[in-house]
């Protein structure tokens, strides 16, 4: 479909995936003049009237959506026999190819991945639309950093999700909810599963169901729970063990009510385990950035048939040579007599070649001698990234080099695997010189040290590990003023080749009051507090009825205590769920509303049925309430 031209405006000019019954292509819009991304659906959808009205309906649907992680759809239509949507192209990869490149990820890179994805999502919850086929594939990840979901192509409104046939399973086999293999049915509650799954993956490396088949990997999830990703790999903390156990419950009932409920929870466990900052890499070798190599192609006019195949530009033999005719020399050869007895001028002439001989020579070995010390002695390091440890020192020692082995932390080498070199591969480096081959330490993480320690020796150990250490200024501490008072991230953390470590350090410990922090949002909370020089060692969540969900209730030790600068309190914060207004709404809307709020919905009306009209609930609306609190509805008629 190279060079293909869809309704006479988008032009494909390179494949970058293919799917079950579509394939992706970069291509340009012609009119604005922007890359796009062109989605091309199998031809035999095109005779399917039904399936064509729920194409353009999904399109319609999705284009509303507004969020700066939900792939934009800029176009849909059918071109012959080629139901098309053109999307906003994402130069990058996708996270299945990030997964692959980087193996699993840290909880700290799990939260910048999943807390985006999962808001955007939750628009589109909001929005009545379920995505049915969460999956690494689907998540694409900017050069810029950005992370956005795409492919809503099996997205249906949940109205019309019940008239799915039993039968029929949607999505991808390994992130299918119970509820979708069994009776194929699916709602937000489904997409949580998946995106539970999804973690779990990011989390671990691995999906925690296998088989043989498709099939037997689905039932496998009507049967058994999702086990802890701590089972499978360490320093996962239990926080991220609930949060997967939740997303992943069997029962729909027990799972988050939808992306956006999912989504605060993953905030909250980032501020309790005071997850840092973190900008997630693009993969490298990348499908979308290979399609950026692809020739393009001259378009094909519109009305040509079927699928032209476009032949790409061919580097054609360069002409023969002409004919090389035979030199006759017709002037007289002089006679060898004429060398012995030489006359005046030509012995002028020759004694003027002995010079320019004599300089010439002189001119070369010149040259030898400064292409020897300025080239010549040097040579190119080989590379042995990658290579058995003993095979790297042989190339190495093949090559004329002396050799050293040195430890070294990477993110993506194994422990006990080659890195690379010192210098590194390519550079020229004179013969003999000893070259350090490169040892994988495992993933680079932030060194053991401690409040104390002095800062020389914290900033050196932190280099050795890979990392780079900042001065972050003064902090309050119990250590010795002038030492190191703390790092951020904490010691322990795996971080990504390079990323920075602050380094505070102490000035001294001073008496400090627990500020009051109540009303204040966690986060504005947990500021007030380190900025008043204690440090939050937890954040509690109960009900309080008189504070707004995610907004400080406390501390622990309350308010006023006096304490020492660096010392550490409990933060409590509110998880009240306010009451909606859902007067004059339809009672299967008002529950819909209200469930997904974590609330249970008791309905008093002369009829049983979700078109009835609300006209009276209890508790009112603005009301705060614990989560799993009864609201009374009464409803007419």
């Amino acid at each position: 479909m190279i060079g293909q031209m869809l309704e006479g405006r988008y032009r494909i000019d390179a494949p970058i995936a293919r799917g079950g019954m579509s394939m992706v292509f970069r291509g340009t819009d012609t009119r604005l003049d922007r890359p796009v991304a062109i989605k091309v659906m199998d031809p035999k959808f095109a005779s399917d009237p039904q399936f064509l009205s729920r194409f353009e309906f999904e399109a319609r649907a999705v284009a509303k959506l507004k969020h700066p992680s939900l792939v934009a759809v800029y176009d849909q239509g059918v071109d012959r026999e080629y139901p098309f949507l053109i999307m906003e192209l994402v130069e990058g990869g996708t996270l299945r190819e990030l997964l692959r490149e980087r193996g699993p990820m840290p909880p700290h890179a799990v939260r910048a991945v999943a807390e985006p994805v999962l808001r955007a999502i939750g628009t589109a919850h909001d929005a009545g639309l379920v995505h049915r086929d969460i999956k690494p594939e689907n998540v694409l990840i900017s050069d810029a950093g950005e992370v956005k979901i795409a492919d809503f192509g099996l997205v249906r409104a949940v109205a019309a999700a019940n008239t799915t046939s039993a039968s029929v399973i949607l999505g991808t086999a390994a992130y299918l909810s119970p509820e979708q293999v069994t009776t194929g049915t699916a709602d937000a509650r489904s997409d949580v599963y998946s995106f539970g799954l999804l973690i779990f993956e990011l989390l671990t490396g691995q999906v925690p169901f296998t088989g043989d088949n498709s099939l037997s990997v689905a039932y496998q999830r009507v049967e058994n729970d999702v086990p802890p990703p701590s089972r499978f790999i360490e320093g996962v903390p239990p926080e991220f063990d609930a949060l997967v156990a939740k997303a992943t419950a069997r029962d729909p009932q027990a799972r988050f009510a939808d992306a956006n409920e999912m989504a605060a929870e993953l905030q909250s466990i980032a501020m309790r385990l005071n997850l840092p900052p973190y900008r997630v890499p693009a993969p490298q070798d990348s499908a979308e950035h290979q399609s950026m190599r692809f020739p393009v192609a001259e378009p094909v006019a519109a009305g040509s048939a079927h699928l032209a195949t476009t032949h790409l530009p061919v580097a054609r033999p360069a002409a023969p040579h002409p004919p090389q005719h035979t030199r006759v020399v017709t002037a007289q050869r002089p006679r060898p007599e004429e060398y012995h007895h030489p006359t005046p001028e030509t012995a002028s002439r020759r004694t003027g070649l002995m010079w320019v001989g004599i300089v010439t020579a002189l001119t070369l070995l010149v040259g030898i001698g400064g292409w020897w010390l300025g080239v010549g002695r040097y040579t190119a390091v080989p590379a042995i990234a990658g290579v058995d440890s003993q095979v790297a020192v042989t190339r190495l020692q093949e090559a004329g080099f002396e050799t050293a082995l040195r430890q070294k932390a990477s993110d993506t080498v194994p422990m006990g695997g080659v890195v690379g070199t010192d210098p590194s591969a390519g550079a020229r480096v004179t013969k003999g010189s000893t070259v350090a081959v490169l040892i994988s330490s495992g993933k680079p993480r932030v060194p053991e040290v401690k409040p104390g320690d002095t800062l020389a020796s914290v900033n050196q150990a932190i280099r050795d590990m890979g990392l780079q250490p900042i001065d972050a200024g003064e902090a309050a501490s119990t250590a010795p003023k002038g030492s190191l008072a703390k790092v951020d991230p904490a010691p322990g953390t795996v971080l990504p080749g390079g990323a920075q470590v602050k380094v505070y350090r102490s000035k001294g410990s001073q008496p400090v009051n627990v500020p009051d922090v109540k009303g204040k949002s966690a986060e504005d909370a947990a500021k007030a507090l380190t900025a008043a020089g204690l440090t939050v060692r937890e954040t509690r969540v109960q009900f309080d009825k008189d504070v707004e969900h995610d907004r400080a209730i406390a501390t622990d030790p309350p308010v006023g205590t006096t304490l020492q600068s660096g010392d550490s309190v409990a933060l409590l914060v509110s998880n009240a769920v306010k009451v909606p207004n859902v007067m004059g709404s339809s009672v299967g809307n008002a529950r819909a509303k209200l469930q997904q709020l974590g609330l249970r919905v008791e309905v008093k009306s002369l009829t049983d049925s979700d078109s009835s009209i609300v006209i009276g609930q209890l508790p009112g609306f603005g009301t705060n309430v614990e989560a799993g609190s009864v609201v009374s509805l009464t409803a007419l008629p």
